[in-house]
């Protein structure tokens, strides 16, 4: 009985499993050797992506992924800088083309925003929906627009009509993650200004005051980001002054304070998010001091109020620091059989040249000879490493070549948070970090020239002769005191 009972919780607990996972079956006909990412969107206040799965796509051009899914989101595939979104639903199998480039896109280096096309897709599943519902809406607006301004009244009425229809059509649907992006995407619709709309206040309380706060729901969060944009600058007098003695004191609670002055920021954890997003926005406005945000963010990431803001918190705050000239740069770790362990607390000693390279790609070979010649002459005042991936088919002549170049090489893993951080976007690229471990540049000068025939040359040249005027040594005789 025992052994019976424990096989059926075993097949139960297998159901539950397979329900809570999302398959994608993809042809790629572009990406044939190369790494396909799934990334889920941690944030939409920073878009800050996680990797959930990773696959290579085989030299049939098809790719197959399974990950873990508990609950219907959005998700961002990606392959060789190229992107595209989609959204996926626990228990589902997708079909799906994913493309190197729209049909009359241009080719861009950095890479390109891609649109899935969807094989045999079931009418009860999120992207279906989402997508007819998308059609509706853009035959409204393109009908209606126009009216606005020349014919209010009767833009208004109509657009009672389609909010009436849109209700009735979606009534007995089950999807709370669809109705929530159908409510938000006509509260968006809601906020074209024409004449007799509804004033802010009745907006917060038909839309937002008694809907619970949905972190994971695109058009919720993209609602709720343009409702409180710039809401510092739309506080009271003295709501605005409290805030800013709340950042001048680096205290997130007199800022709390200060911006429970604003009605539509009744709810306690709408508040806490936009006040991280209202720091976000005003951190390079040069009316507050910047080392105070980070303090508020830092706390916030640390104590928040409400654990999904800290997360909020972590993201901006590495988003309004990282890679940016003076700001301290992302710590590393790069890990390979047979070779030491360096961080970036590792290099710290000199300069820091970190050339991100891939042996497949023309552009990172013919610029070698180049950047083993700028070693030569400057490795006694910066360290260079050479990351690449660690891809299933690699060029062997590409890898010898990166392998022999006679500094730190790294065959790393794509899933590495350094491609991240570092916001690999295109190969070669180089970052440069100064001996405290802030950046440079990023991405920085490369060995061939730029557009204004500009090199990284230069710039070594003055690291160079910083560093001798500092450790030149002093001839006792010829001292001008």
């Amino acid at each position: 009985m025992l052994r019976f009972s424990l096989l059926l919780f075993a097949l139960a607990f297998v159901k539950i499993n397979v329900a809570q996972t999302v398959t994608i079956k993809g042809l790629a006909p572009a990406y044939a050797g190369k790494t396909i990412e799934i990334n889920g969107i941690e944030d939409y206040f920073s878009y800050s992506e996680k990797l959930i799965a990773s696959t290579t796509v085989r030299d049939d051009s098809t790719f197959d992924v399974t990950f873990n899914c508990p609950k219907t989101k959005k998700i961002v595939v990606s392959g060789m800088n190229n992107s595209g979104h989609m959204y996926v639903q626990p228990g589902s199998t997708y079909k799906v083309l994913f493309p190197d480039r729209d049909k009359f896109d241009p080719y861009r280096p950095n890479g390109n925003q891609v649109e899935i096309s969807f094989l045999g897709l079931d009418s009860t599943d999120i992207n279906y929906k989402i997508l007819g519902f998308q059609r509706w809406i853009d035959h409204f607006v393109g009908n209606n627009f126009y009216l606005k301004s020349r014919e209010p009244k009767t833009f208004g009425e109509n657009l009672d009509r389609f909010k009436t229809n849109v209700e009735k059509a979606y009534k007995e649907d089950t999807s709370s993650y669809f109705k929530t992006y159908v409510r938000f995407s006509i509260a968006a619709l809601d906020n074209i200004g024409f004449a007799g709309e509804r004033n802010r206040y009745e907006k917060h309380d038909f839309y937002i005051k008694h809907s619970p706060v949905e972190y994971g729901n695109d058009a919720y969060m993209e609602y709720i980001k343009d409702f409180y944009q710039e809401i510092i600058s739309r506080l009271s007098s003295d709501a605005n002054q409290k805030v800013y003695d709340g950042i001048i004191k680096s205290s997130p609670s007199e800022v709390m304070r200060g911006l429970g002055g604003e009605y539509t920021l009744v709810n306690l954890r709408i508040r806490e998010m936009i006040m991280l997003n209202a720091l976000s926005e005003v951190y390079n406005s040069g009316s507050f001091p910047q080392t105070n945000i980070l303090t508020i963010m830092d706390s916030v990431e640390n104590h928040a109020l409400f654990e999904a803001n800290k997360v909020i918190a972590r993201n901006l705050k590495n988003r309004l620091t990282q890679l940016v000239p003076g700001g301290k740069a992302p710590d590393f770790v790069l890990s390979e059989t047979g070779k030491d362990t360096k961080t970036l607390f590792g290099y710290q000693e000199k300069y820091l040249y970190i050339h991100f390279a891939n042996p497949n790609e023309l552009s990172t070979l013919k610029e070698l000879d180049l950047l083993k010649d700028l070693h030569k002459r400057y490795s006694k005042y910066v360290n260079f490493v050479t990351v690449y991936k660690d891809d299933q088919k690699l060029d062997s002549t590409g890898v010898n070549a990166l392998e022999n170049l006679g500094w730190d090489v790294y065959k790393i893993s794509p899933s590495n948070s350094i491609w991240k951080k570092y916001r690999v976007e295109a190969f070669p690229q180089y970052t440069l970090i100064d001996g405290s471990g802030h950046v440079i540049a990023s991405p920085a000068l490369r060995p061939l020239p730029n557009g204004q025939y500009e090199t990284i040359d230069k710039t070594f040249f003055f690291i160079k002769e910083s560093y001798e005027r500092r450790h030149q040594e002093v001839d006792p005789y010829n001292r001008n005191d």
